[in-house]
Formats: C-alpha cells, sequence, structure tokens
C-alpha cells in the first residue's frame, strides 16, 4: 500500500478540469488485500473514502477529502472463461484495455459507451452506457461484482447470490462499498457496420421513432444555431471488415473532429459572438462514410477536445417535444454554444438507480467547452429535462436533491434501505452522496 507524496496541487483533478480533490493521504493499492486495509486504516482514523477513477465524470461524485483511492495498479484482466461466456476484471482497468484484450480473445461487450479511457468500476458506478434499442448499459451486462465493505471484509454478489445487493450495487455511486472485482457476460466477437450521415433536424425528429426501431444502434448529434444533425446508425453485419480507411480516419477523427474542432472552441470562446458562425461550418465538416468494423472501433471515438457536460434520461416518447423545446430555447436566447447536443437510446433495465430503470429512455446530452460559460445554459437545459421526470446522470453536471431524485426512480428507497445496511456510518460518503442521496 502506497500512499502518493503531497504536494501543494491537488493531489487530483478530473479529465474536464472543473472537479478537483485534496485528501488527507491517497493511496494506490496493489491487490484487494491492500485495498480492504486501506478502507479499514481510513475507518480506525475517522476518515471516509472515495475511490476516484479515470476522472470522466463532471460531477463531485468521486470527490472527498480523506483517503482517496487511486485504480491504477489494480487493473488488469484476471480470468477469461470462454465456456461461461464472461470475463473478470480488476476495478482499475481502462474499458480501452478490456475491449482490446476481448477482442483478441474472439469476444466482445454487448453495448459500449464511445469513451474508453474510463476504468470499469468507474464506469458502471455511475451508470455509464451508449446507445441502443435493445441492449443495455454497461452495468447492465455485469454478472457478478465483488466490494470491500466499510468494516474491510470482502461481499461477492451476483443474480444468484446475495441478489439484492448486485441489483443495487450495479450502479452504486461507490456509497454500497468499494468496488474490488467485476465479472461482464461477453458474446462472440461480431462486427458493426456504421453509417454516418447528414440529416436535417427536421428530418431526424419527424423520423426518431421509426430511426430507432429500424436500427440497432441510433445516435445523432444536433449542432446548437443551425438546422444540422450528423446521424449514425450501427447494426451487426456479416462483414466482411472494411474500416475506415487510415487517411480518412485521421482527416475525419483527428484533424476535424479534434483539431479544427480544439480552434473552433477556443476561438468561441474568446469571442462567443462567432460561435453561431463556428456551428455552422463545424456542422458542413464531415461527410457522409460507411465502414464494418469491430465492435470497440465502432461504437468508440477519440476525445481530445475537453469540455463539460449534463445529461438527462427521459421517457423514449419525450425525446422529440424536449428536443424541439431545447433547440426554441437556444434560437431565443444569448446562449453561445460551441458543442453539438447528443441523442441516445437505452431500453428499460431493472437496475434501481439506472438512468434506464423500469422505461425504454432516450439520452439527450449538453456539453460546452471547458473554458467557456456554460451554467446558465446548462440551467436553462434542465428546466426542459426535469419537466419531462427527466433523471441526470450520476456522473454529469446537475443540480438535482434527494427530494427530486426519490420522486423520479422507483427504486429509490430500496437502494437506501440497502445502504443504510451496508454503510450505516456513512464511510464511504461524500457532500454528492448527501445531496442526492439524502443523509
Amino acid at each position: 500500500m502506497n500512499a502518493l507524496p503531497a504536494t501543494s496541487r491537488p493531489a487530483w483533478r478530473n479529465w474536464a478540469g472543473n472537479v478537483d480533490a485534496s485528501p488527507v493521504r491517497t493511496v494506490a493499492p496493489s491487490s484487494t488485500e491492500a485495498l480492504a486495509e486501506a478502507v479499514r486504516r481510513a475507518a480506525e482514523d475517522g476518515l471516509r473514502v472515495k475511490a476516484v477513477g479515470s476522472g470522466h465524470s463532471f460531477s463531485t461524485v468521486a470527490a472527498g477529502s480523506g483517503v482517496l483511492l487511486r485504480p491504477e495498479r489494480l487493473s488488469g484482466i484476471r480470468t477469461i472463461d470462454h465456456a461461461a461466456g464472461t470475463v473478470t476484471v480488476a476495478p482499475g482497468t481502462p474499458l480501452w484495455q478490456l475491449n482490446q484484450t476481448l477482442a483478441g480473445e474472439g469476444r466482445s461487450l454487448t453495448n459500449m459507451g464511445d469513451v474508453t479511457a474510463q476504468t470499469a468500476a468507474g464506469a458502471v458506478s455511475t451508470g455509464t452506457h451508449g446507445t441502443g434499442r435493445a441492449s443495455a448499459s454497461i452495468a447492465a451486462q455485469l454478472c457478478g461484482l465483488e466490494l470491500v465493505c466499510a468494516d474491510g471484509s470482502l461481499l461477492r454478489c451476483s443474480a444468484r447470490e446475495r441478489p439484492e445487493v448486485f441489483a443495487a450495487a450495479r450502479v452504486g455511486l461507490g456509497a454500497l462499498g468499494v468496488i474490488s472485482e467485476l465479472t461482464f457476460a461477453t458474446e462472440p466477437l461480431f462486427l458493426l457496420t456504421a453509417r454516418e450521415e447528414p440529416m436535417s433536424f427536421e428530418r431526424v425528429t419527424a423520423e426518431f421513432d421509426q430511426l430507432t426501431a429500424e436500427n440497432e444502434h441510433f445516435e445523432f448529434y444536433w449542432f446548437p444555431h443551425t438546422r444540422n444533425c450528423n446521424t449514425k446508425r450501427n447494426n451487426r453485419s456479416s462483414g466482411p471488415r472494411v474500416p475506415v480507411p487510415r487517411a480518412r480516419g485521421w482527416l475525419d477523427d483527428e484533424v476535424l473532429s479534434n483539431g479544427v474542432f480544439q480552434l473552433a472552441c477556443s476561438a468561441g470562446a474568446a469571442l462567443p459572438a462567432t460561435v453561431p458562425g463556428l456551428a455552422r461550418l463545424s456542422s458542413r465538416a464531415l461527410s457522409a462514410r460507411t465502414y464494418t468494423d469491430l465492435p470497440y472501433r465502432v461504437f468508440t471515438s477519440p476525445r481530445r477536445v475537453r469540455f463539460v457536460e449534463m445529461e438527462y434520461a427521459l421517457p423514449r416518447e419525450a425525446a422529440v417535444p424536449a428536443l424541439r423545446e431545447l433547440r426554441s430555447m437556444v434560437e431565443r436566447s444569448n446562449h453561445r454554444v460551441s458543442f453539438p447536443v447528443e441523442v441516445r437510446v437505452a431500453p428499460a433495465d431493472d437496475i434501481p438507480l439506472s438512468t434506464a430503470g423500469g422505461r425504454d429512455s432516450v439520452y439527450i446530452a449538453v456539453h460546452n467547452y471547458r473554458k467557456a460559460p456554460y451554467r446558465s445554459y446548462f440551467t436553462a437545459v434542465e428546466r426542459i429535462m426535469t419537466a419531462y421526470d427527466g433523471r441526470p446522470h450520476w456522473g454529469k453536471l446537475h443540480s438535482r436533491d434527494a427530494d427530486y431524485l426519490a420522486g423520479v426512480y422507483p427504486g429509490f428507497a430500496e437502494f437506501n434501505a440497502l445502504r443504510d445496511r451496508l454503510d450505516p456510518g456513512r464511510l464511504f460518503g461524500n457532500d454528492y452522496l448527501r445531496r442526492v442521496l439524502g443523509e
């Protein structure tokens, strides 16, 4: 168990740079035993414990002032069971490593989000998801996990072993214990054909239900200040594998989507009046393309321009009305929005604090460049989302509290009852959990 040296700078800062933490001590355990010892020692010293991942959350869900547990030495694939179709990983395993290792073994997750820098434990704890007509979040693909509890003991759970703990801990917000191991269901490696195509806002919203029903994975981006969208349809393919040509991928994904876009965001932050014009240019930069590749090469994309984000899950039927309200709000306001709005879908699942718990959902995510003002824009968007009983993504910015969240999550009381049982002294608490879960 090694503590990192103290410095005058914050010991930890998230990817976007909007959250940092200066704990009493920082520990990077290299084994489950060392992790459990760090938890026991924190309890003896009267310090709260928070585990962080790679910092891709924009909320303060992982921030704490007591003991900060770092993930980098608890990383790697532990076992791949081809007969059972499962993979067991250490909590700090980055998703890119999981995806690449599985592909090398001829396996894959069924669905995934578009960011691969996240750790496995961080991704499931905050409800990370991609888009899918019938395939759900990363947490919904768990078939077992292990927690270090508040007394330092290990608790294993699955659908058959302590099912009430498993149900809740899949999206546990770090409130029930520290994840020390995860087992995911996998399937044989497959190919996806991606069809990316510009489309007008009017057409996307008019055909949204059809596009969602006809494609296994459908998502789109709308560029505020324009009527332009970029759509993406991913469907399974029998092949052959025809990836994006290297030069085209470099041009689209690195030069345009990251390099040129970074310049546009920087210019917009310095001169906000230029944002609408830059948005019109950005929205026309990418042209249609179709390619077939391994799942993780299709689902994921590089994100190098740093931003802040808020995302809400709404009932699926609220998608188009909410989007139209959002567009109308932007058009009649003085907000200058440099980033596109991302729209994805997910089927209902049975996880108490999953944003798709019990209902087919649409996700509407708003972003802004991290160096540009965003609070008034996010506040205006949040008013629209909450009018539709929206559920905020746990790892992204929002202002909701326990009173509101208890009204939109049928399993809210069930989760808190389990929390009272597993962590009555709130060893794993912080200010964020106090706000969203209550005392």
